[in-house]
């Protein structure tokens, strides 16, 4: 594999569990500097160097913007609007520098897409991943206590958080983890040397067994239903009985059916009431009431990544001594940061997202059920929590099932050098065949 491939776990690794100078202080070792609205200059320092090293190894396998634009239209128009929200903040340069954070996402997503075998490459990177942070997240709740436990802001009940700051983080990264395992022994079926398919599918299991004890650990009920949602669904695409031509058909059905239940019989309430949730799930729903009060700008929004600070701060932690940063809800998170125009271009992105998935069935199925899987986890989970924002791994998943890299046919490869083909042509065209058990 491509050592490209390590700046993927380098990234997923932080921020899926903690940035640099968290992982310091936790150790007692102090960092000087920082703030909310700045953040940690050594925070900025690392993530830097690590994007600017992304964008160099995608240099150097001729990957350019018009390139992609082909077939990630929506996805490039949201990004470029996102950063024309830069111009109409109260914090231009807060959002300009949250802005190159962001470039990380797509960056990290087109090294793993654009490696020559990328369904193989994506389960290198999730596999590396996990070896450390599902493992050490077992470690420090058992062993390390003082690391990995610690008390809820609003019961005082003990939580178990493991590498993560809290029980909510270990929450998602269980959810992005077990979704992946349960693909991949799936998967593992397809491997044609029996040693590696035996080895595989006990990783698998192993690991999956590991994320269920973190879950239980963890208490997190949204984790759960998401985890669920995308197991159901990633399984369920391989069943007969699953029409893939008409899944996109059979999708919307399913959401009408379930509106019709809640409209007539109310099944919203119960089912929280069997998580052990309540109405206001934790008080978001009353978060989300106050944040949506102060939109003073709900066509275009505050800015990217802009409505968490200044005067919008002050007044919300006044009244929440929790002091939420976040909506709790990623698309009222979009609508307060982007407005009507930022919501309704990311709601397009979603529908070509599900298009361009539903297509890559006949072609590509293994990896596009994936893709849907974790489409519909992470639409699922973002109505209790904000991942559309930030540096969060949730984030960086989305952009790797939505990002679409344009396969070129012979015919209008055969004239280009091979310095100017993406490297999967470069492969195909040199006569490289990958085995059966790596594809």
């Amino acid at each position: 594999m491509s050592p490209d491939l390590w700046l993927p776990c380098i990234w997923i690794f932080f921020i899926g569990s903690r940035f640099p100078t968290q992982w310091l202080t936790l150790f007692g070792i102090p960092v000087i500097g920082g703030s909310l609205e700045e953040g940690s200059p050594l925070d900025a320092l690392f993530f830097g160097a690590v994007i600017f090293a992304g964008i160099l190894a995608l240099r150097r396998r001729q990957i350019t913007l018009s390139f992609l634009a082909r077939e990630n239209t929506w996805l490039m128009v949201f990004f470029i609007f996102s950063f024309l929200a830069i111009i109409w903040s109260d914090f231009p340069f807060v959002a300009l520098k949250r802005w190159i954070k962001a470039l990380g996402h797509p960056t990290m997503a087109l090294i793993i897409l654009t490696d020559p075998n990328p369904q193989l490459a994506f389960r290198v990177v999730m596999k590396r991943c996990a070896y450390v942070m599902i493992s050490l997240s077992v470690t420090f709740i058992k062993y390390f206590p003082e690391f990995g436990r610690g008390f809820d802001y609003w019961t005082g009940s003990a939580t178990n958080s493991g590498i993560n700051l809290n029980k909510n983080e270990l929450g998602y990264c269980c959810m992005i983890f077990g979704i992946f395992f349960i693909w991949n022994l799936i998967v593992a079926r397809k491997i044609s040397n029996k040693t590696e398919q035996r080895n595989e599918v006990l990783i698998s299991l192993l690991f999956f067994g590991l994320i269920v004890w973190l879950l239980q650990m963890s208490n997190s009920a949204t984790a759960l239903v998401t985890i669920s949602l995308g197991s159901v669904v990633t399984f369920g695409l391989g069943l007969r009985i699953i029409t893939k031509r008409y899944f996109g058909t059979m999708f919307v059905v399913s959401c009408v059916l379930v509106a019709a239940l809640e409209l007539g019989i109310g099944v919203y309430k119960p089912f929280l009431e069997m998580l052990g949730r309540n109405p206001t799930l934790t008080d978001r729903t009353e978060v989300w009431a106050d944040a949506l009060a102060l939109a003073d700008s709900p066509v275009l929004g505050a800015g990217f990544e802009s409505f968490w600070l200044g005067d919008r701060l002050k007044i919300l932690w006044a009244k929440w001594w929790w002091q939420p940063n976040q909506a709790h809800n990623g698309y009222i998170e979009i609508y307060l940061n982007l407005g009507a125009v930022g919501l309704l271009l990311f709601g397009i992105l979603i529908v070509s997202t599900f298009n361009k998935i539903t297509s890559r069935f006949s072609s590509d199925f293994e990896f596009a059920r994936m893709k849907m899987g974790f489409l519909l986890t992470i639409l699922a989970y973002n109505y209790t929590e904000a991942t559309f924002k930030a540096l969060h791994l949730v984030w960086t998943m989305f952009y790797i099932i939505a990002l679409d890299v344009p396969r070129i046919t012979d015919s209008k490869t055969e004239s280009l050098p091979a310095k100017h083909l993406p490297p999967r042509i470069f492969i195909e065209k040199a006569g490289i065949v990958f085995p059966e058990s790596q594809s």
